[in-house]
């Protein structure tokens, strides 16, 4: 593919590349007046009809079927005209010419927000319940991105729009649910690659392809979510080339501690080792109701972490507990408050089952408080 040739009769008009392009290289291209993006596939390659047949042959001839009907698959299930489809970038025409495959979307507009960390927490919010609703949209027809990224999501504000919106783009790794390529066909990101997806692509014998489901991109969509919010991933230990290999040896990742509860609960449930304990998308998009929980906390060195926020980590039931703190104000000198280590360390709390914090000396009082379950609630007695 060269500047200025005509394939399938799309003029190319822009000198190709293969920046952030993977296997592909793609360039714009016009048809009767539209603009458009084309790629152009560098494997695998289309034998032709008439070739002599041979044990290689048929091989190569198999994996092109396969590559080809994968990508017709999921062009038929993702619709331009679906209801919510807007913030879809979809293939609009795929092919192949000679040997070698094309697909071709229309051209948008590429400018992508460089700092989605510094939209005030509204702006948050909007940004990332338009890419959680995508990816719903995606998941309830069993089709999994396969390549989640921000590289892969546009963050844009239309003339005389309030919000920044997310356009979620490249589905050439996209798949059906449990029906993912081959691991050599795969070209996806490790950084947000999941727990599963990355023993998949080191060919362990424990995870076979029916595992990579919809969860692998929960697990990007919650790295991605700590990104948007913080300026950067959450962190993990530096023996570990990404934070999936690090979840996979044990290793927990550690999260902002400017992050609410909501969602530092919200992050940990997304990125779990285990993709049958993470959230469906319905779950991940009830907790972004307020954009509250968008706002980072600036706390000062030494004061109290936040607690840990209960997530929607799985459907099952959690035991019925009951607890009874009781506050009875202590004099000078009586136990230290109970605080977060200080430093930028952003180790999740644990429960909070030290002393209460002391406070000024006022007339002793002494209250109650009881909590049972999801039924509990606060008394207070002079």
């Amino acid at each position: 593919m060269k500047q200025g040739d005509v394939i399938a009769g799309y003029r190319v008009t822009t000198a190709p590349t293969n920046a952030n392009g993977g296997k592909c290289i793609w360039a714009f291209a016009e048809k009767s007046g539209t603009e458009y993006f084309i790629k152009q596939f560098l494997e695998p390659k289309r034998p032709k009809d008439d070739a002599r047949d041979s044990p290689s042959l048929r091989i190569r001839r198999q994996l092109a079927q396969e590559f080809e009907e994968r990508h017709r698959t999921i062009m038929k299930r993702l619709r331009p005209d679906a209801v919510g489809g807007g913030n879809l970038v979809l293939a609009t025409d795929f092919f192949h010419e000679g040997s070698t495959y094309y697909k071709v979307t229309e051209r948008i507009d590429t400018s992508n927000l460089e700092k989605p960390q510094a939209l005030e927490p509204r702006q948050k919010m909007v940004l990332l319940k338009t890419l959680g609703a995508s990816l719903k949209q995606l998941h309830d027809i069993d089709v999994v991105h396969g390549d989640l990224k921000p590289l892969n999501v546009l963050v844009q504000k239309r003339d005389g729009a309030a919000f920044h919106t997310a356009k979620l783009i490249d589905f050439d790794d996209s798949y059906v649910a449990g029906r993912p390529p081959a691991p050599e066909d795969i070209s996806g990101d490790s950084v947000y690659g999941a727990p599963e997806w990355r023993r998949y692509l080191r060919r362990d014998d424990s995870v076979g392809p029916e595992r990579l489901t919809c969860a692998v991109d929960v697990f990007a969509l919650g790295l991605m979510t700590h990104l948007y919010l913080t300026g950067d991933l959450p962190r993990h230990d530096a023996r570990f080339d990404s934070p999936a290999d690090a979840v996979n040896a044990g290793e927990p990742l550690r999260l902002d501690p400017r992050l609410s509860d909501e969602i530092q609960g919200l992050v940990r449930a997304t990125t779990q080792a285990d993709p049958k304990r993470r959230p469906r998308m319905a779950a991940y998009l009830k907790v972004l109701s307020d954009p509250k929980v968008c706002a980072l906390q600036h706390r000062r060195p030494g004061s109290a972490a936040p607690k840990k926020a209960p997530a929607e980590e799985s459907s099952a039931p959690r035991p019925r507990t009951s607890r009874v703190r009781v506050n009875l104000n202590p004099r000078p000198g009586g136990p230290a408050p109970h605080s977060a280590p200080a430093g930028p360390t952003p180790v999740p709390p644990e429960p909070d089952t030290a002393p209460a914090p002391a406070a000024p000396p006022a007339p002793r009082s002494s209250r109650v408080r009881i909590n049972l379950g999801d039924r509990g609630r606060d008394r207070n007695a002079p």
